[in-house]
């Protein structure tokens, strides 16, 4: 039986990053591509010649050819520009429309009965252009967002509390972005909520600090941004669709009546199975977090409209 295929579109630090953790856990055949001439392949390559140490059996290739993606289960997109100190994801709008709109072209054309996974930023406005673009079942287009806002408060909440971040749990909902909202309620240390285990001035600072968890990073880099946890993120995703694991994800889906959304990809919790989003989950709400989400899910329509102009 085949190994499944995963295609990874754009081989920068993200794309190169989770072709590592992806091919680290034997998830399938990994095709890694780029536009720039031998960096995918020379990339793919030394990862494939570190299987005889970490013994794992998956291929690894790099391509500037989309034809070598051909029949992919699951397309991961990372192409575009990568954030700059004073640069919100925002102000990469313009840009990386035009790029995930002829990704999406070419994963849509040789990969028809794939998931893709968007990670390019402002992230849930690209979710919606590889949706439109691809005009793939909703349910088949997914946003890595949540996981990565989420995986950044249980770091903060294990460092604060001295614990092991296995026993960390925390949940984010809205937009990528500074209106994304961490819920202290449902975020727990084995079962305890953080709201009895910690001040709550202290539980601010590290929601904030979570909201502005991506600056952080691109401020001390000064040139580009984060990448090791968002690529993991990343390949959980992966990893939760073709073994069919059916975690419970906070990742960036297409919300019609749920959370009264109305039509607009935004992080919620959802089942992540082999057929994509399979259930999202509702979540009950304070009055406060209800207008925290709305807020949210304001930025993201806003930023939907201002793609449209794009496509």
């Amino acid at each position: 039986m085949p190994r499944p295929k995963i295609s990874i579109i754009g081989a920068g630090n993200v794309g190169a990053t989770a072709a590592h953790w992806i091919a680290l856990k034997e998830l399938g055949d990994v095709v890694l591509l780029d536009i720039v001439e031998g960096m995918p392949q020379g990339k793919a390559l030394d990862l494939l010649e570190s299987s005889p140490i970490e013994y794992f059996d998956a291929d690894v290739k790099g391509t500037n050819n989309y034809e070598d993606t051909k029949d992919s289960d699951i397309v991961v997109i990372t192409s575009g520009i990568a954030r700059k100190p004073g640069m919100s994801r925002d102000d990469l709008i313009s840009i990386n429309t035009k790029i995930v709109k002829e990704v999406t072209q070419n994963a849509a054309k040789y990969s028809p009965n794939s998931i893709i996974i968007v990670v390019t930023n402002p992230l849930d406005a690209m979710v919606f252009v590889a949706s439109k673009v691809s005009n793939f079942a909703k349910n088949k287009v997914i946003g890595m967002a949540g996981i990565l806002d989420s995986t950044r408060f249980r770091t903060f909440i294990a460092k604060e509390l001295d614990v092991s971040v296995e026993d960390v749990d925390a949940m984010v909902l809205g937009g990528h972005g500074d209106t994304m909202v961490p819920l202290p309620r449902y975020s727990t240390v084995n079962g305890i909520p953080i709201t009895e285990l910690m001040a709550q001035e202290k539980i601010e600072q590290l929601v904030k600090r979570t909201r502005d968890g991506g600056a952080e990073i691109v401020n001390l880099l000064k040139t580009g941004s984060a990448y090791y946890a968002p690529s993991a993120a990343a390949a959980e995703m992966v990893e939760s669709i073709l073994k069919d694991k059916k975690r419970i994800l906070p990742c960036a889906a297409y919300c019609d009546s749920e959370y009264g959304v109305g039509g607009y990809f935004v992080g919620v919790p959802v089942k992540l199975g082999r057929n994509g989003v399979e259930k999202i989950i509702e979540l009950k709400l304070t009055d406060e977090e209800k207008e925290m989400f709305a807020k949210s899910v304001e930025h993201v329509k806003n930023l939907v409209d201002v793609t449209e102009k794009f496509l």
